[in-house]
């Protein structure tokens, strides 16, 4: 039987090439039948870092491997597939433990010895490579020049050396962009707040910051960060590096900054850069160091709330406003409003909703009006109708691998029966291999059982509304609200709130959008076996991937009572 073989590719640097995937697939590919194995598929992840295990390619490959698809990975080399001594251990625990094999160009057939040796050379040079990138942009920066990326007010200015080679860091004033910089500086002395600021812009349609609408936080930024407009030094003619490093979550991978200490700041003066003249600069500054040290900015860190975690509520992420699309935040502890209405001012639904109010709405929703009879009657039918279609085509494919099966195996006789009789040409013994593979592939899907049916209980509606009933008393309960809140909210897709106005009152009607499916595994899991097991009914409460394709079923808009008092 060939071996199922497959190619990881992967390239990051600034000099390489997008071509350098495709080079390193064919180098592979000629390995792959020297070797005489089968390409199963290739893999890879075009300009991303090998310290990073959150590549797709990458992701994919492991859990093909843990599907039984592979049976060797083939690479250029080990920091292909990466550079972290953690993820190369645990990449070749993975193949080991399926049973899968690593070679790679560079090193042969991957061993625990290369893991090691490899693993903590690619770890160095990966340090080594920081180190001399840091030093690099400390260069840069000492010769007045941007480390990397470029702030509002700004735009790059193209440079070339006698050499013919670019010579990066260089900036140059937007003008356009620096008269809205003096605005937010003159409006904030005078009084304004970065929230006002950022509405009077949104409302002139003056774009912010990479085109975005403009925020409170994009104007107030970050004391401690030097970040957002008033605290940005560059338009004081002051350009300051290294106010942060960054460091990789081990269990995310992703980059988190840190601060570094003051002493470790790189300030350099830039005065050709200055957008803000020094007075008007100082009176900004003034006025933020005024407000961090009101009474009120000082308990409100004394509570340290960044360090807390914010309770779940039923509907915390799933709320959404019904003009423009965006999400709910909260406003003090008891409202929801369109986040974007209320910080930057580009939606105009500035109507608040109470949470508790809407969150009783939605569970009586979940029990009286997203399993109503004639949805329940309709998904079973369509249940059964896409079920039947399923078993059909598995009959077939059963009824096909049933042929070839005979197909081959009558095949694999002939040949066996001419080498008996003296035939001996190379091509037999690769052909009988080769339908001997195919014979064992045909062999597997016969032995699949076929999938035991869901039996849909004929009061699935209220087998439902009864669970839900029991989620709402389990939500009231501490011990139990935690599982509870997790279950009630699989039930919910989307809670979608459309403001209406009218003389008499302001309100919402409501919009509640679930998946069907869910709720079904809801009610199939509250269903009696047959055989009155409940151990039995639990086990066959979960709907399968192929009977999980169903559609959204919506409460509203409109499902009583439609509107209530802010």
């Amino acid at each position: 039987m060939m071996l199922r073989a497959a190619i990881y590719a992967r390239y990051s640097s600034d000099h390489q090439r997008e071509a350098s995937i495709e080079d390193q697939i064919e180098i592979c590919r000629e390995l792959i039948v020297r070797e005489g194995w089968a390409l199963s598929g290739t893999y890879s992840d075009r300009a991303m870092s090998g310290a990073s295990h959150l590549r797709p390619g990458y992701q994919q490959i492991l859990s093909d491997a843990r599907a039984g698809k592979l049976d060797v990975v083939v690479a250029e080399a080990l920091d292909r597939v990466s550079r972290d001594q953690e993820h190369v251990a645990a990449f070749f625990k993975q193949m080991h433990f399926c049973g899968v094999r690593m070679v790679t160009l560079a090193e042969g057939e991957i061993s625990e010895l290369h893991v090691g040796l490899k693993g903590t050379m690619n770890a160095l040079f990966l340090k080594d490579l920081a180190a001399k990138t840091h030093r690099g942009l400390r260069g840069r920066v000492a010769q007045g020049r941007s480390a990397g990326g470029i702030s509002y007010g700004y735009r790059v200015r193209r440079e070339i050396d006698g050499n013919g080679e670019i010579v990066r860091g260089g900036r140059e004033i937007d003008e356009d962009e620096a008269v809205v910089v003096r605005r937010i500086f003159h409006e904030f002395a005078a009084g304004a707040s970065p929230n006002v600021i950022a509405r009077r812009l949104n409302g002139e349609k003056i774009p912010g910051p990479g085109g975005r609408a403009w925020g409170d936080t994009t104007i107030r930024g970050h004391a401690g960060r030097g970040t957002g407009i008033l605290r940005n030094a560059l338009y004081a003619g002051k350009l300051v590096w290294n106010r942060q490093r960054f460091i990789k979550d081990p269990t995310t991978g992703k980059r988190l900054a840190r601060p570094n200490p003051a002493s470790a700041w790189i300030a350099e003066d830039v005065p050709e850069l200055r957008i803000v003249d020094e007075e008007l600069w100082q009176r900004v500054a003034t006025r933020l160091g005024d407000i961090a040290a009101s009474p009120r900015s000082e308990a409100i860190r004394s509570t340290r709330f960044w360090e807390k975690r914010r309770p779940m509520h039923l509907l915390t992420g799933l709320t959404r406003c019904g003009v423009c699309g965006g999400s709910l935040q909260a406003i003090g502890r008891d409202y929801l409003r369109c986040a974007k209405a209320h910080r930057n001012g580009t939606c105009n639904n500035r109507v608040s909703v109470r949470r508790g109010a809407l969150e009783h709405l939605v569970i009586d929703a979940l029990k009286h009006h997203l399993m109503a009879p004639e949805l329940v009657e309709e998904f079973v039918s369509a249940f059964h109708e896409e079920l039947n279609k399923a078993r059909a085509d598995q009959d077939s494919q059963r009824l096909s691998a049933q042929r070839r099966y005979e197909v081959v195996s009558r095949q694999i006789e002939g040949l066996v029966s001419a080498i008996a009789e003296g035939m001996r040409a190379p091509s037999l013994a690769a052909k009988l291999e080769a339908l001997e593979a195919e014979r064992k592939e045909a062999e597997r899907a016969l032995a699949m059982p076929a999938p035991t049916p869901v039996r849909l209980h004929p009061n699935l509606a209220k087998l439902y509304r009864e669970k839900v009933a029991a989620l709402e008393l389990a939500l009231k309960d501490e011990s139990t609200r935690t599982e509870a809140l997790t279950l009630a909210r699989s039930l919910i897709e989307a809670v979608v709130l459309h403001p209406i106005e009218d003389r008499s009152s302001q309100g919402y009607e409501i919009e509640l959008i679930g998946e069907i499916a869910q709720m079904v595994e809801v009610a199939l899991d509250a269903a009696p076996s047959p055989t009155g097991n409940k151990k039995a009914a639990r086990r066959g409460a979960a709907l399968r991937a192929e009977e999980r394709r169903s559609v959204k079923v919506v409460a509203g808009v409109g499902f009583e009572p439609t509107t209530f008092r802010l």
